[in-house]
């Protein structure tokens, strides 16, 4: 598979989001397992995990500690492979989401994970989401020190905004090598953050990328392969599907895949086909006119108008 640039190493262009295995409506872990195994064998080299990936209450690391099992038994080598997890948000059980941002919190979480995945050096650590309560520079500083001490190899920052990044790249004395928001078909009000972050050289990691085509697994079900209940908002994403031979949901990550070289999508999965069809939309090349095509915004659905700045790659 094709690599991108995340920090000092490179990854496949196509990554693993590995929430889906162990939140509500999770496989069984044979089956998550085999879904893991299954993006090793496509060529899949990044997977994003976090703490706070579980279902029930005193689950924290499920996904984690699930990730690190289905490595062990893989049969191939793992040794390229770059476990990305997150700390700062925890999950009560009840189905609410928490924000903890403090130093010592982040501290303590990333040991932790450390402990779950069986690593000394925690291959990419990222700050969740912002806590309001907590200074953005004190809980940024937090992975500095986590970076100098050796317990991490890179470090990053999910759901924040250009301010931030900008911040977090100055505490980070220019080593933030990654960020995580939300971007999608249907959720496109991080373009000006992705632009910043091929700007500063920062990978820019998607989740939920096939929004609009499939639900994310925090919307509810997921939409089937022909994205039944989205309407014809989305339309372009399954003409130029049919006009390839290919799922929609190929042709959508193809198209992040050409916004910019910093992009590298980190789509869910619950299953071993999913993951397939996705690590394909590596080797899909879209023409200049259907990207185009799919960069409009064709429907409302949260969607926000791209800016014609956000150049192809």
């Amino acid at each position: 598979m094709r690599a991108r640039r995340l920090g000092d190493v490179h990854v496949s262009a196509i990554g693993l989001g590995a929430m889906p295995l162990s939140v509500e409506g999770r496989p069984d872990e044979d089956a998550a397992v085999t879904t893991i195994h299954a993006a090793l064998d496509a060529g899949v080299t990044l997977i994003d995990t976090a703490d706070s990936y579980h279902w029930h209450a005193g689950e924290t690391g499920h996904n984690e500690s699930l990730v690190a099992r289905a490595l062990t038994r893989y049969g191939g080598d793992t040794g390229p492979v770059l476990v990305a997890t997150k700390g700062g948000r925890g999950r009560p059980g009840d189905g609410s989401w928490t924000v903890t941002g403090t130093p010592e919190h982040l501290k303590n979480a990333c040991d932790a994970s450390r402990r779950r995945l069986g690593v000394d050096t925690l291959g990419l650590y990222q700050l969740h989401k912002p806590d309001p309560r907590v200074p953005w520079a004190e809980s940024v500083g937090a992975l500095a020190e986590l970076l100098d001490a050796g317990k991490v190899r890179a470090v990053g920052i999910s759901n924040v905004d250009t301010e931030q990044i900008r911040e977090a790249h100055a505490v980070l004395g220019g080593r933030l090598a990654s960020v995580q928001n939300r971007f999608s078909p249907a959720v496109r009000d991080s373009a000006p953050e992705l632009r910043l972050c091929e700007e500063l050289g920062v990978a820019f990691l998607p989740w939920s990328p096939l929004g609009g085509i499939s639900r994310s697994v925090l919307e509810g079900p997921v939409a089937d392969d022909r994205g039944a209940g989205h309407g014809t908002a989305y339309e372009p994403f399954h003409e130029v599907a049919r006009e390839h031979g290919v799922s929609p949901q190929r042709v959508c990550l193809a198209w992040l895949l050409a916004l910019s070289p910093v992009v590298v999508p980190i789509p869910g999965a619950r299953r071993a086909a999913s993951i397939r069809d996705s690590a394909a939309a590596a080797d899909l090349v879209l023409s200049t006119e259907e990207i185009a095509r799919l960069a409009r915004d064709h429907g409302s659905h949260g969607a926000v108008r791209m800016r014609s700045d956000l150049r192809v790659a």
